[in-house]
């Protein structure tokens, strides 16, 4: 998976768009494919991006599937690479951390960015640290 996972990123990245997630399920047979670019996705960039990647998986990788689906990761998108972290600063975040800080594993607040692989999140005025690798989940919560 790791393969595909990282032919799919460079080449979203060669066309102008930046693989957010990418799920395989129903044993390999539905490819769910999340993208972004800086002002968001439309249906257009969706249909753009299914072609190209239908085209890149039969040409040069031969991927077994009987369903691609390619959309925008939603306003309450999944924040998994530092970039996410350092781009969303400033933004209400959900975090669910693997082993329990202070008896929690949930957190809502703002986050203050990521430094050294330490993701930051001001909770209730305070600030709570958080080594990327602990985190289980991570994202987006807009208000509306």
């Amino acid at each position: 998976m790791q393969d595909l996972h990282t032919l799919l990123e460079q080449a979203l990245t060669q066309i102008g768009y930046e693989m957010v997630d990418l799920e395989i399920s129903g044993r390999g047979k539905l490819l769910r494919l999340f993208i972004d670019k800086p002002g968001g996705v439309n249906i257009d960039d969706c249909a753009l991006v299914s072609e190209h990647v239908s085209h890149l998986l039969a040409v040069e990788h031969d991927v077994d599937y009987d369903r691609l689906e390619v959309s925008s990761p939603g306003l309450d998108r999944a924040l998994k690479k530092e970039s996410d972290f350092e781009r969303f600063a400033g933004s209400k975040v959900q975090i669910k951390v693997r082993v329990p800080v202070e008896g929690r594993k949930n957190f809502t607040g703002v986050l203050r960015g990521i430094d050294g692989g330490v993701v930051r999140v001001e909770c209730d005025g305070v600030v709570q640290c958080f080594a990327l690798g602990s985190i289980d989940k991570a994202r987006l919560s807009p208000e509306f």
